[in-house]
């Protein structure tokens, strides 16, 4: 079973792919299950992330290499890591405000611009292989995050919702 169906059979969420509506399922022991509607702040129906283009130039790529065979869920989300970790070598020692000019310095910006790349292309190319709409993904993900930080209580604070 996926980790996103355990997660909404975990918290009971059922999402309506066409338009992305959350509805929660609040357990009361006395009523078994009542569905209660919650009105999320509107998310886009746009895409919000469209990774098509690059996600079939990623496949050709392999494809001419022949890599396919090497792009297993698990080799991906390694060298994805492997990435991400190269990407945090160059912060890594810098002060708070030498790090938000990473990409304009010119001793960093073309590190970062390569390893924002390399973490992008690590991170499409498994989210193919895996079969992920990213664009769903990221839109539902940010009406959960919504929920769990409302406006009136999070502001302000870098609270972990449960918290709040």
């Amino acid at each position: 079973m996926s980790q996103l169906i355990k997660v909404i059979l975990t918290f009971g969420i059922r999402i309506n792919k066409l338009n992305l509506n959350l509805v929660t399922c609040i357990h009361n022991p006395i009523t078994d299950l009542k569905m209660a509607p919650i009105t999320p702040p509107s998310v886009p129906s746009l895409s919000l992330i469209d990774v098509r283009g690059l996600s079939e130039a990623i496949a050709a790529f392999s494809a001419e290499r022949d890599w396919d065979q090497y792009h297993s869920p698990k080799n991906l989300a390694m060298a994805l890591t492997g990435e991400v970790g190269e990407l945090s070598e160059i912060f890594q020692w810098l002060s708070e405000e030498e790090s938000k000019s990473v990409a304009i310095h010119p001793d960093t910006a073309t590190a970062v611009r390569d390893e924002l790349a390399d973490v992008t292309l690590y991170l499409v190319r498994l989210a193919t292989v895996l079969g992920v709409d990213l664009n769903e993904a990221v839109a539902l993900k940010l009406q959960k995050n919504a929920i769990k930080y409302p406006v009136d209580k999070a502001r302000g604070t870098n609270e972990k919702y449960d918290k709040l």
